[in-house]
């Protein structure tokens, strides 16, 4: 066994190696490999193309006659381009290249980077056949499965006789497509146009909600009535109007003030980005009616009032004429003026002459009495008692709902 460590090569070895190089000019180039070279020379039947190697590179016979005779003459010696190795070492020990195939290459390659950066592109198309239409990206051979046509088209089922003169009548018409496959190995380019359209709704979202700021008064048009609210689109995203921010007087469906179509200025209250909601208010926009409350309606005084829904607490009442104001008859203030129990008759819709017995205009609060609708003569007015009403321990601004 030889323990010896390997000597460096001697100044004879290294010139047999270069020697080697510049006499086998190809072992660089792989079977594969899309590189640049230069035009040499091109005649009808060879081009000659410089790959940086001793001996220049071919492209003749079978491919050359698959070239496009306009594009071949383009082709001047001098010129730049991009040329596939077919064999690295072909007759003679000449590289055999392929313009086509190098371009194939790259269709392929730009149609694999669109399908994964998720961008779109737009293509004519050239054909149609039963099941789609052609299109081509660079010398690609695309296909669009009908299915996969925006359903704005109305394109009939592949399986319907009318699906042939549909597709026929596309053609010559530019799309903007989304790459689904690119399988190079398959040679499967499929391309859609309703994926497209996907992508651009969800892009388009997504701007406009990056563009809304809250506070901001925007127009839009109902959209949906929901129980719970109406949605608004205000210009390619929906926003939800609560029911409880419609209007200043209480209502039971959106229904009863909004209808779908109907045009509405909204005030953005809050945009949540990542889970995509927006929180509109169509109230806000219009005066608060119990700013000015103050100013008409004072404790003690009479009013009429139509209930509008009954609680555990008692009966909540607006005002006759004035609904946006809303107060609450508590359930110990619902007794007759002479001590009967009454609260058993009064129902939603059912009209009552009441007293004022507490105002919070700044908290949109009123306090109501059927039992003291009697009491008080000749004391209304500023002086006039405050009724705290409590029931169960809890004060009558806990119980507003």
């Amino acid at each position: 066994m030889n323990d010896e460590p390997h000597s460096s090569p001697s100044p004879v070895q290294e010139d047999f190696a270069r020697l080697l190089n510049e006499f086998t000019p190809c072992a660089h180039l792989q079977r594969g490999d899309v590189v640049q070279g230069r035009i040499v020379r091109v005649s009808r039947d060879l081009i000659l193309v410089d790959v940086g190697t001793k001996c220049e590179g071919t492209i003749s016979g079978p491919e050359l006659e698959q070239m496009d005779p306009k594009t071949i003459a383009q082709l001047k010696p001098g010129d730049r381009v991009m040329v596939y190795v077919v064999d690295p070492e072909g007759p003679g020990g000449v590289p055999v290249l392929s313009f086509t195939r190098a371009q194939a290459e790259q269709d392929w390659a730009y149609a694999c980077s669109l399908q994964e950066k998720g961008e779109l592109v737009e293509l004519t198309v050239a054909a149609a056949n039963r099941g789609g239409l052609i299109v081509y990206l660079g010398r690609l051979r695309g296909f669009i499965p009908a299915s996969h046509l925006s359903p704005s088209r109305g394109a009939p089922r592949v399986s319907d006789p009318d699906c042939w003169q549909f597709l026929s009548r596309l053609i010559g018409a530019s799309l903007k497509l989304a790459i689904i496959e690119a399988d190079q190995e398959r040679n499967r380019l499929i391309l859609s146009e309703r994926v497209a359209e996907q992508q651009r709704q969800v892009r388009s979202k997504a701007d406009i909600l990056n563009s809304l700021r809250e506070g901001e008064i925007r127009r839009g048009r109902v959209s949906n009535l929901t129980p719970f609210g109406a949605f608004v689109d205000i210009g390619g995203v929906d926003g939800l109007v609560h029911l409880s921010e419609i209007s200043w007087r209480r209502i039971e469906h959106p229904g009863e003030v909004l209808h779908i179509g109907q045009e509405v200025e909204v005030v953005i209250l809050s945009v949540d980005r990542e889970r995509q909601r927006i929180s509109l208010s169509i109230k806000r926009l219009q005066p608060d009616p119990w700013t000015s409350a103050g100013q008409r309606y004072q404790v003690g005084q009479l009013v009429e009032c139509r209930v509008t829904r009954l609680t555990r607490w008692g009966a909540f009442a607006c005002i006759v004429g004035d609904e946006e104001i809303e107060g609450l008859i508590h359930t110990s203030e619902l007794d007759g003026p002479d001590g009967d129990a009454i609260r058993e008759f009064v129902h939603p819709n059912h009209v009552l002459t009441v007293r004022i017995i507490r105002m919070e205009p700044e908290r949109h609060r009123l306090g109501l009495s059927l039992r003291q609708v009697e009491q008080w003569e000749g004391t209304a007015g500023p002086d006039a008692p405050q009724v705290g009403v409590e029931a169960d321990g809890r004060p009558l601004e806990d119980v507003y709902a």
